[in-house]
């Protein structure tokens, strides 16, 4: 039983991998080096941006469904687009029995200027995307930046998309964070629904960066597709990550790890690990950065009453693994002053009362300045074929609930 065990997280481990294809390797359309024969699919799409850890850096990733042997990012101010960057490719297998071969590119901008606007396109010489542009990110004038933060959104009955579009294209927002949940799902349709979602967010995430987390619908073989289709900063998957953005140190993670732990217990223990110590650097640097504000898909309270894990008093979230309370979300996040954590999953919006241990801390007129505890927001309303949740009857809890549409 042993052996079978160990076999088992062992091949799902190797699914969530990328698989970097060398350099000069041999192109399956080149085999009879016809110079009339090219690859058959070479057109780029899904393309989107993400941010590179730091404002002088982005990431660019998109797709083709036949293997060019090499990508570019050609970009710059103005129209000469006089800088080229060269991308990393990986051959993208969803393990499905139907499915094609798909190849992501990932290409890396460096000597971004905040502030400054670039223009790019993307592609190889068998075929380039449409021209796109991004501005360098830079404090608003106001102060901040705009951020469009919501999870839940499918590739179909995708209701907030054209919003999100528009306020994008007008230079309303300057960040989407997405928090987990996307397509419903990647995989259906051999990875197709995926390929859909990609396209549709791809007017928005194509001009600013799309910084996501991991949700359950992207659980399918230990999340390889969100592993493959994104591009984050630190960790080669993508599923816990954080970065400095003005005065915010924002830190992802996977609350998927307790929930599906077919593919490894060894996971919850290794992010908690690297959440502990990223916190700690965190507050070293609270002088410069003094906001922390984490984003995880399941949140740990919520008002809904459909039996998920924030609507027990025993939330693995929030206490750890049965039992043991082993690896517990809410006592970390307190002890290291964390102030707000973006949820999503329950199909609502609701923003609470500083809480901590099911306790409020409402008692003044500006519960929200210099608050003792983290602020919770659930913004899972993004929708998709799955419905709203609309609260019909009064729930009691342990603690008090703001709630704003």
């Amino acid at each position: 039983m042993r052996l079978l065990l160990f076999s088992l997280l062992f091949i799902t481990t190797l699914n969530a991998r990328l698989h970097r294809l060398k350099p000069n390797r041999k192109l399956k359309w080149d085999i009879a080096k016809n110079p009339n024969q090219g690859p058959m699919k070479a057109q780029p799409e899904q393309i989107h941006l993400s941010y590179g850890g730091s404002p002088s850096t982005m990431f660019v990733t998109w797709l083709a469904f036949d293997d060019t042997g090499n990508g570019f990012v050609e970009w710059g101010e103005g129209r000469a687009m006089d800088r080229k960057s060269t991308a990393h490719v990986y051959l993208f297998q969803d393990g499905q029995s139907g499915s094609v071969d798909r190849y992501i590119f990932r290409a890396v901008l460096t000597g971004i200027e905040p502030g400054k606007t670039y223009r790019y396109h993307v592609g190889s010489q068998f075929g380039w995307s449409a021209i796109y542009e991004f501005t360098g990110l830079k404090e608003r004038s106001e102060g901040g930046f705009k951020m469009a933060v919501f999870g839940d959104m499918g590739s179909q009955n995708a209701r907030s998309l054209g919003k999100i579009q528009e306020m994008v294209q007008k230079g309303d927002v300057d960040m989407v964070l997405h928090v987990g949940d996307m397509a419903y799902d990647m995989n259906e349709n051999n990875s197709e629904m995926g390929d859909e979602f990609m396209r549709q967010i791809e007017p928005a995430a194509a001009y600013i960066p799309y910084m996501t987390a991991v949700g359950n619908h992207e659980n399918n073989r230990n999340f390889t597709q969100y592993v493959n289709r994104f591009t984050m900063p630190g960790t080669e998957n993508g599923l816990m990550y954080s970065f400095d953005l003005g005065l915010v140190h924002y830190i992802v993670i996977s609350t998927e790890f307790y929930f599906f732990t077919s593919w490894g217990w060894e996971q919850i223990g290794n992010q908690w690990r690297w959440l502990s110590e990223d916190l700690e650097k965190a507050n070293d640097n609270r002088h410069n950065v003094p906001w922390i504000i984490t984003m995880g898909h399941r949140p740990m309270y919520c008002s809904d009453f459909d039996g998920d894990d924030c609507t027990k008093y025993e939330s693995i979230i929030r206490n750890g693994l049965p039992e043991t309370h082993a690896y517990g979300l809410e006592k970390l996040f307190y002890k290291h002053g964390v102030d707000i954590e973006l949820w999503a999953h329950e199909h609502s919006y609701e923003r609470m009362f500083p809480v901590y241990n099911r306790t409020v801390y409402n008692g003044t007129d500006s519960p929200y300045v210099d608050p003792p505890a983290p602020v919770h927001v659930v913004t899972g309303s993004a929708v998709s074929v799955r419905r709203i949740y609309c609260h019909q009857k009064q729930i009691t809890f342990d603690y008090e609930i703001s709630m704003r549409q």
